[in-house]
């Protein structure tokens, strides 16, 4: 996969160049380019910006140096980009928006600042809107290394395919509790099923424990997931007391 990100602040994308982003790129499974907007811009300054026309606060990032900079790197690779801008005006972001984007080989993601941009860039070259959530920040930089990010954990063979399966998300619920050494700590123990050695009843346990926890964080999700008659009762006892049940 091909992450293109065209920003006004190549300075502030560090965390893509650490961790498992890091080592996906290192194996050459995932390349990622930062491309500095301002070098498309115009005069001494690099002017990419301009006030609103029929005024307002703000500035706008202008056609013409974001139209050239898309078509240049899309220019960079014969594979041509899916050009993703990231703004709160977006469809909110989803695993299962991020699973088909990461079918894609390439991607072009595209931050605003100030204002945003031009309109008639999103008319006729930005092919997807891409919102983090339902409040702004200053610009696009931040959402779209989440994006990147959880693009980069679907890459084949950067991460466990096993763990990306059973993630909160992946299969319509969230994740079971997870626990470490020691057994016992500040006298709370770690349930006695998974120190059980079997599997069977392991499953079945990080099973109802996955649904008990979407009962009560996220009972929303559990209207699009497909339940057995126990697992209805169970999470509907648990959405009656209102009150997780103990593992």
């Amino acid at each position: 996969m091909r992450l293109d990100i065209l920003t006004l602040f190549p300075e502030v994308f560090a965390p893509l160049f650490a961790s498992i982003p890091a080592r996906a790129q290192t194996s050459g499974r995932v390349k990622v380019e930062l491309h500095n907007l301002r070098d498309w811009g115009r005069g001494r300054h690099r002017q990419v910006d301009d006030v609103p026309f029929g005024g307002g606060p703000g500035m706008v990032i202008q056609a013409e140096p974001l139209a050239a900079a898309i078509r240049a790197v899309q220019a960079l690779d014969p594979k041509p980009a899916r050009v993703v801008y990231l703004t709160p005006q977006g469809t909110p972001l989803s695993q299962a928006m991020v699973e088909e984007m990461a079918t894609r080989p390439r991607l072009l993601l595209l931050c605003g600042h100030y204002e945003g941009i031009d309109e008639r860039i999103r008319e006729t070259l930005v092919e997807q809107e891409v919102s983090i959530g339902d409040y702004v920040l200053s610009g696009g930089e931040l959402p779209a290394m989440v994006l990147a990010d959880a693009l980069i954990r679907l890459v084949p063979g950067v991460i466990d395919s096993e763990s990306v399966a059973c993630e909160s998300f992946s299969t319509g619920i969230l994740d079971h509790p997870h626990y470490s050494r020691p057994a016992v700590f500040e006298g709370r123990s770690v349930p006695e099923v998974l120190l059980s050695g079997h599997h069977g009843r392991i499953e079945e346990w990080r099973r109802e424990q996955a649904l008990l926890n979407t009962a009560r964080r996220r009972p929303d999700l559990l209207a699009r997931v497909e339940l057995n008659a126990a697992e209805r009762r169970l999470v509907g006892g648990c959405q009656e007391r209102g009150v997780p049940s103990e593992p």
